[in-house]
């Protein structure tokens, strides 16, 4: 009877949750810390967006494994997004449009004496219808916009049953989230991103084969960004405080362990002009559980057409 035991690494769009001595599965790649400020509202109205995202996550905590040694993992993890929505109104009051992200990841891992092995390349390409609200108006401008949409995780990533970590997760999940940012002055606001995670079988999951496993599937999650900023140059720069979290709230299917983790730390945005933004985010993990602890950090730029 082999003693089970995970460890999970979740890096923005990558998918590393661990599931280590007798079998594996991944989470999928979902969002910690990609998005941050105004993350409300589309910056410049309806049309055409390309985002371009480059993040950068190192850790040498790799708490929780169930072998000796001291690993360590470094990780670049690119995202390229293209979002179109649409300028009509529907009776709901919101307009609708469309989301497209395709990730690369590549791994660089010190194994430090465990079995642990990675593989990099192209990951899973998420696809999002979704709603955005026009913003609420208030005397001095806008006080509240939100978004909903209904983001799915398609298994078409480079993936490899016989590698612990992969840029794809092989499963089919649902991620849909709820977005909004208030503006508690015009100069000061508070964002928030809401997700929920389902995930499908993986049916070809990391696994010795006398451990007679042939299929896995992580539990479902939550997980959130949150942050705030403050206007410091009009129209320009705008610094603030970002963070996220994530909790596994139900049991894989292989008797895992939940992880979970949270993190926070400083960011700015600054403006080129109303169609060209570059945000700037750094998050420090802390309260890890059956996942490394580590710093990442995140660089957007988006442009409106």
């Amino acid at each position: 009877m082999f003693k089970q035991k995970r460890i999970g690494w979740i890096a923005g769009v990558t998918a590393l949750l661990l599931c280590l001595s007798a079998a594996a599965y991944d989470q999928p790649a979902v969002n910690l810390g990609f998005t941050s400020f105004l993350d409300g509202g589309p910056p410049s109205g309806p049309g055409w967006y390309f985002t371009q995202y480059l993040q950068f996550y190192t850790s040498d905590e790799l708490p929780d494994l169930p072998f000796p040694g001291d690993p360590s993992l470094d990780a670049w993890i690119s995202l390229s997004q293209i979002i179109y929505q649409s300028p009509a109104v529907l009776p709901s009051g919101a307009s609708w449009g469309l989301d497209f992200i395709l990730p690369v990841a590549s791994f660089d891992l010190d194994a430090g004496g465990t079995p642990l092995t990675t593989k990099s390349g192209i990951g899973d390409l998420l696809i999002g219808p979704y709603l955005q609200w026009a913003p609420i108006m208030g005397e001095n401008g806008p006080v509240f916009m939100h978004r909903i949409e209904l983001q799915t995780i398609l298994p078409t990533g480079e993936y490899d049953e016989t590698r612990n970590i992969n840029p794809g997760a092989n499963v089919l999940s649902l991620n849909p989230y709820w977005a909004a940012t208030w503006f508690a002055t015009p100069k000061w606001t508070v964002s928030c991103r809401l997700h929920y995670l389902w995930n499908a079988k993986n049916s070809d999951p990391f696994a010795p084969p006398e451990s007679g496993i042939s299929d896995t599937q992580a539990g479902s999650a939550v997980h959130a960004n949150f942050a705030t900023e403050y206007e410091v140059m009009e129209k320009q720069l705008r610094i603030g405080i970002n963070g996220y979290a994530f909790k596994q709230v139900e049991s894989s299917k292989v008797n895992g362990e939940s992880l979970s983790g949270v993190a926070i730390g400083p960011g700015a945005l600054w403006s080129f002009g109303p169609d060209d933004h570059l945000f700037f985010n750094v998050y420090f993990e802390m309260e890890a559980e059956n996942r490394p602890e580590g710093q990442r950090y995140n660089m957007r730029y988006v442009h409106h057409f």
